[in-house]
Parts: C-alpha cells; structure tokens; sequence
C-alpha cells in the first residue's frame, strides 16, 4: 500500500469565513505547501476552476490536485438536477487527474453560520433518509461510471454528522458511497474513530486529517459555540497536535490496506496559528505516523 500527504488551503484561507487568511495568495498557499513537503492541494475559494488555467500553475510549482469539496442539495432536487450541477467541477477533476470527489449534503447546513450554535444542526427526518439513501447512491454510481469515487464528507453542523449517521449512510448504500474519514469532525462530533474506521474500512476512499485540542473542543461545547466560532476557539489543529489516536487510526489504515491521499485539512484563524508552521508540523507528523504504521509514502 502506498499513500500520498496533501493539504487543503484552510491552513492559509478559509472559505467558510473568507476574512480569515483574506490577504493571503494563492501563490503562498502552493509555495509554502510544497516547501512544507506536500505533493498536492485540494481546492478552495482562490483556486482558478478553469483546467487551462489551474493546470499550470500547478505544474509550476511541482503540485497535483488532490480533490475538492462539491455541495449537494440531494434533500432538494432530483438525481438528474443533482448530476447536472456538478458537472463542471466533475470535469475539473478529472481533466487535472483526480480520482475522488469531496462530496456532502448541504441541505438546510448551519456550519457556516457564525452566530447559529453547532448543536442546532439539521437532522433528516425518518421519511427523509430513505429516498436521500436512494439518491444518493445514484449519483454514487453516476461518478463511479466517471471514473471518479464519490467520497461522503460526513461535516460538522450537516444532515450527517454523527457515528449513527454515518453508519446509517454506509449501510444503506452501496459500494459506490465511499466514505471520507475526517478525524477532527468526526471527534467533534462525539465518535469513535477508530471505531468507525474499523467498521467501514473498505469504504473509506479518502482521509482528512484534522487533530482535535481537547481542553478547547469541551469549552467550545460548553460554551455552545458555532462551528466557524469554534474554528476561532481553535478547537481544530493539525494531525499529532492533539488529543486524536492517530497511531490507531493509522493502523487500521494499514491493516486494510489503503492506498490514497492523506490531506491536512485544519481549520484555524492564520492570524494565531502561523500557517507555514503548522502546514511543516502537519507534514512531518504524518510522515512519521505513516513510517511507525508501516505505511509507504509516495512522494
């Protein structure tokens, strides 16, 4: 098995709150992620969507796309309307040769609302869950025959947030719902990661690793916080900075044989935590995570 190490641009910009990292370019972001170490980036707000125009400047800088984050309104509209919206990014990612789609149900969200507690998420009602479990795994089966994995980002303050849910959405689905693994949402949200992991291992198509500060994470719950101001809280760090059993996580990673991208993807305010910092610190503990698990990586 071998993995790839890629970051997301959260480190530098945000797209949930973009005045944080506002003033940061898209040329810092790539430099300062490949002097960190990554080979890829995942997309985000000041990324061009246009392939004859992102392609080489991530050529210039010795970069890949990883993958990038698509909303869908599946609770909304139909299979049909869904598939049609997200062509255009679906091309993008393939015409930049990437193989998997961040993919998450944004209905009726609240996770980027600043002043709307995380506690107050959308929940899908019992009617609701088995024509969203129908769709679903169409438009699953759609980007499978594309050549692209459909990868759920199950995301804090989202219709699927929880361990439940998530284990409601893998068992209702077919293999073509593959499951991205967000550690630092996933503990947020109360789960067992390596719990889940176990359980669903040959559905996981793709990681996020975000670590969790615990002392933050219970006052930004006792405090009954949004999500964005738990960002600000700094509830999240990178991967080996927090309370997180990555050593576990990895080994079940390991003993599924996982073959695909490791992305940072740690929201924090860049004014507090020094992105360069933090994009090295996440490089280097994941390197080493994936060298104790045994875990080869392709740089």
């Amino acid at each position: 098995m071998t993995v790839r190490i890629g970051i997301n641009p959260l480190t530098w910009t945000n797209d949930d709150l973009p005045a944080l990292g506002a003033d940061t370019s898209l040329e810092t972001c790539l430099s300062e992620g490949k002097l960190a170490g990554y080979s890829g980036f995942e997309l985000g707000q000041k990324f061009p969507r246009q392939a004859e125009i992102l392609s080489p400047i991530l050529d210039a800088h010795g970069l890949v796309l990883v993958s990038g984050w698509y909303s869908s309104l599946l609770l909304e509209r139909s299979v049909e309307d869904e598939i049609a919206a997200l062509q255009d990014h679906l091309n993008l990612l393939k015409q930049l040769g990437s193989t998997v789609m961040v993919y998450c149900e944004v209905s009726r969200c609240i996770h980027g609302d600043l002043d709307t507690p995380v506690s107050k998420r959308p929940k899908m009602t019992e009617a609701e869950w088995p024509e969203f479990l129908t769709r679903i795994n169409k438009v699953g089966e759609y980007l499978q025959s594309q050549g692209v994995a459909l990868a759920y980002h199950h995301h804090m303050g989202t219709v699927i947030e929880t361990e439940d849910d998530i284990d409601r959405l893998m068992a209702g689905t077919s293999e073509a719902v593959g499951l991205l693994l967000d550690s630092g949402h996933l503990t947020f949200a109360g789960g067992d990661v390596v719990a889940v992991a176990t359980r669903h291992a040959q559905r996981i198509k793709h990681v996020h690793c975000k670590d969790v500060r615990k002392a933050v994470l219970a006052d930004s719950k006792n405090r009954n916080l949004s999500f964005l101001n738990s960002v600000l809280n700094g509830t999240f760090t990178v991967p080996g900075d927090g309370f997180i059993d990555y050593p576990a996580v990895f080994a079940v990673l390991k003993s599924h044989n996982y073959s695909g991208w490791l992305v940072v993807e740690a929201e924090q305010d860049p004014a507090v935590a020094h992105p360069l910092t933090y994009a090295k610190l996440g490089h280097a503990n994941l390197s080493r995570l994936c060298a104790d698990a045994g875990i080869d990586v392709d740089a």
